[in-house]
This record gives structure tokens, C-alpha cells and sequence, in this order.
């Protein structure tokens, strides 16, 4: 780190009023991220969850800049990186990483797992070959793997033990923040739990902040602090772990949470699943007002014409919703 912790804002990153828009043909343009503003605190796990397609993979990626924004901004450590070029965008870089979604594609077939993990390395550190050896070996001691493993390569190994390499890669230039971008979804249920156990253990270790983004609604509440949705590229409700999975106050976020299977089964049997209608919309051609309106059998003539801006509506407990309040009471 080149600045001391004490000297660094509590929040790692800001951003406001996110957009990243895709020009898919000469009059379309999908609409990925709209408008999304957050806060991540330094030393914590911040969840995004949501439908496949809602923006929640760009989000994490437009956060570190790879992909650039189309606007809002992103303040890294209080400093807006959508400005940054040259040796201070590499520092960054070096303090954002990412460990992505399939194991397997995110590793060069040709290097060998050493070579993976210390690329990095070659271009933030001026380590020695020896001190870059003993960095890897310790790295995979780490991710819980043999030293042996730095001469295979990764079609040698399983999904869980690629994920291991994946994340070993990112903490090989040390970093204070990583986007963790669906890490479990490609392996199997048996694997998962050691890879988020991994995880939990390594933030504690080296002080990483995460940002979480995965579809399963009970890993995000297993490892997260707060917990973000995401729908077709609007962030509707942002709360903390309890919060959220108590009291969800937006219509999106209740039908998620009752989606959650239970390990009780009288409970299982007796509990109200809230089933949506409708398919999700386009985000190229997406609907005017709430982007939610028209799967909400609770829509008024407000949300078809004004699109909700996300606002506290109790402590600590964000939601983009004009009839939140209302059908808190109504319940």
C-alpha cells in the first residue's frame, strides 16, 4: 500500500451516476448500467445480486476500468479514475483486480501456473527471479496448493483448484480491492463453499475489500456486509446482510428473497412464494418510468411515467421505489 490507512477516506470507492451504455447497431444502444450510485466501505463485502442480463458483471467491471464509463464517475481512494492515464492508472490497476467467472477461459492455456500468477508481478514489482518464486510458492500455500503446481498447466487442473489459481493471480499484486465476479457459479455445489470459506479467510488475512457479484441469493448472504440488487441495469435496493433478507421493502427484491429454498420443510411447505409475470425487458428498448413496471402488480401511473431515484428511506437501508413506504405499511 503507498498510503497509510489512516490516511485513506472510509469509503474505498464512490461512485455516482454510473453509465454504461453499448452501441449495438446505428439506432440502438443497450443500456447496461443506468444511473447506478453506491458506496463500497473499506474492509468489506459488498453483494450484487440479480437476474442474469441486469448489469451486475459490467457494473463490477466498468468500478476498475475494464471497461471505461460512459459517464458518472468512480472515486478510488477519493481520486476519480476515469481521469487517470500513465503511471497512476497502473497504480491503480495494481490496487483493483478482478477474479473472473470461468476458470478456465480467464487462464492462458500456454503458461504454465507460475507464469499466470507472476505476470502481475513483471509489471508492478521488480522482483528478483528467486524472490518471484518464493512469492508464487507462497501464494499457492496460500489458495491451498502445492508448490508443484507452478510447472502445470491449467487444463491439468479441476474447476476448483483453476478458481484457486484465479484468485491467487489477484492477490499477487497486492491489492486493497478485487471484484469477485460470479467466482462460483462454474463449479460444483461440493467445491463452492471451500472457494467462499477461501475467500473470507484471505480478506481477513490481507485486509481486501470485496465486491460480490453472484446469483445465489444464499452464498451473497453467507459472505457479504451489505447486498446490492440489480434490475436491467438500475440498482433498486441497497441494505445491510439482515436488513435486506428480513425487511426487503422493493417488489424486485421480495420476489427474490422468497425464492431462497429453506432447509425446514414444514417451513418450506407453509411459506408465500411471489412468482413475477411477464419476461425481463430489453435493456436496449427499456420501459419508460420504473424499469420494473411491468412485472409490479403493485405499479401506479407514477412509476409509468417517473423512473424512481434510489434514496434512503431508513437508516442505512437504500431503495428505488415510490411506493416502498406504502406497501411497507399496507403489510
Amino acid at each position: 500500500m503507498s498510503e497509510k490507512t489512516a490516511q485513506l477516506p472510509e469509503n474505498i470507492l464512490e461512485v455516482t451516476d454510473l453509465c454504461k451504455y453499448f452501441r449495438v447497431s446505428r439506432k440502438a444502444t443497450l443500456k447496461a448500467v443506468d444511473h447506478v450510485t453506491l458506496t463500497i466501505r473499506r474492509g468489506e463485502t459488498l453483494g450484487l445480486v440479480g437476474e442474469s442480463g441486469c448489469g451486475k458483471t459490467t457494473c463490477g467491471r466498468t468500478m476498475i476500468r475494464l471497461y471505461n464509463p460512459t459517464s458518472g464517475t468512480v472515486k478510488f481512494n477519493g481520486v476519480d479514475i476515469s481521469s487517470l492515464s500513465g503511471k497512476r492508472l497502473l497504480e491503480f490497476k495494481k490496487n483493483a483486480q478482478i477474479i473472473f467467472q470461468d476458470p478456465y477461459a480467464s487462464l492462458d492455456p500456454r503458461m504454465t501456473i507460475g507464469e499466470i500468477i507472476s505476470e502481475g508481478m513483471n509489471v508492478h514489482f521488480n522482483y528478483s527471479d528467486k524472490e518471484k518464486t518464493d512469492r508464487v510458492n507462497d501464494l499457492l500455500n496460500k489458495v491451498g496448493l502445492a508448490q508443484d503446481y507452478a510447472n502445470r498447466f491449467a487444463h491439468e487442473l479441476s474447476g476448483g483448484q483453476r478458481q484457486r489459481i484465479g484468485i491467487a493471480r489477484a492477490l499477487a499484486v497486492d491489492p486493497q480491492f478485487i471484484v469477485c465476479d460470479e467466482p462460483i457459479s462454474a463449479l460444483d455445489v461440493s467445491i463452492q463453499a471451500q472457494v467462499v470459506n477461501l475467500l473470507i479467510k484471505l480478506q481477513r488475512e490481507f485486509k481486501l475489500t470485496y465486491l460480490f457479484i453472484s446469483h445465489d441469493l444464499s452464498m451473497v448472504k453467507h459472505i457479504s456486509d451489505r447486498v446490492g440488487v440489480m434490475y436491467l441495469g438500475n440498482l433498486v435496493e441497497l441494505a445491510t446482510n439482515l436488513e435486506l433478507y428480513d425487511r426487503p421493502l422493493h417488489p424486485y427484491t421480495k420476489a427474490l428473497i422468497s425464492a431462497i429454498p429453506t432447509a425446514d420443510p414444514d417451513g418450506e411447505a407453509t411459506r408465500q412464494r411471489i412468482k413475477l409475470e411477464g419476461e425481463v425487458p430489453s435493456p436496449i428498448n427499456p420501459p419508460e418510468g420504473c424499469r420494473f413496471v411491468q412485472r409490479c402488480k403493485y405499479a401506479c401511473d407514477r412509476c409509468r411515467q417517473e423512473t424512481p431515484k434510489i434514496r434512503e428511506v431508513k437508516p442505512n437501508h437504500f431503495v428505488a421505489c415510490h411506493r416502498c413506504e406504502e406497501l411497507e405499511n399496507e403489510s
